[in-house]
């Protein structure tokens, strides 16, 4: 069933408007997102995924919550900076990447990869989905 509702000024605005609210919405579900959980060991883990659930970046162990927070907003901010993503290739020629922080320690590392375009867009992936995702706590 269809609703014809005359052509206004005010309808058209309104139209506009629910147009960016669907166009928004897609945006906010098509964000990556951190994720704390806590491993067999007890120590707290973050994996950034991106917005295909795929993980992008993982993290060292952390004894406490808020250290992982912590690493977790170091890749926030050190994500931006093409110079503190190292790449690396493993003893079987996979490439592989590792962020570091300004003071050099690595804040996560990056699965094997098959080529280095697919490493270039996984470190491109984290520059674009860390700085604003958000948090899931798991733990």
């Amino acid at each position: 069933m269809q609703i014809n509702v005359p052509s206004t000024p005010l309808t058209r605005e309104v139209l506009k408007f629910q147009k960016k609210l669907i166009y928004l919405e897609k945006q906010i579900i098509n964000m990556g997102k951190f994720e704390i959980n806590v491993d067999k060991g007890g120590k707290y883990r973050f994996n950034l995924k991106a917005s295909n659930g795929q993980v992008i970046l993982s993290s060292q162990g952390y004894t406490t919550k808020s250290a992982c927070e912590n690493g977790i907003e170091s890749v926030k901010t050190n994500s931006q900076n093409d110079d503190l993503f190292e790449r690396l290739e493993a003893k079987d020629g996979s490439p592989y990447f590792n962020l570091k922080a300004s003071n050099g320690q690595v804040i996560g590392n990056s699965e094997m990869y098959s080529s280095s375009s697919g490493m270039e867009n996984g470190i491109s992936s984290v520059k674009t989905n860390a700085p604003d995702a958000d948090v899931v706590d798991n733990s």
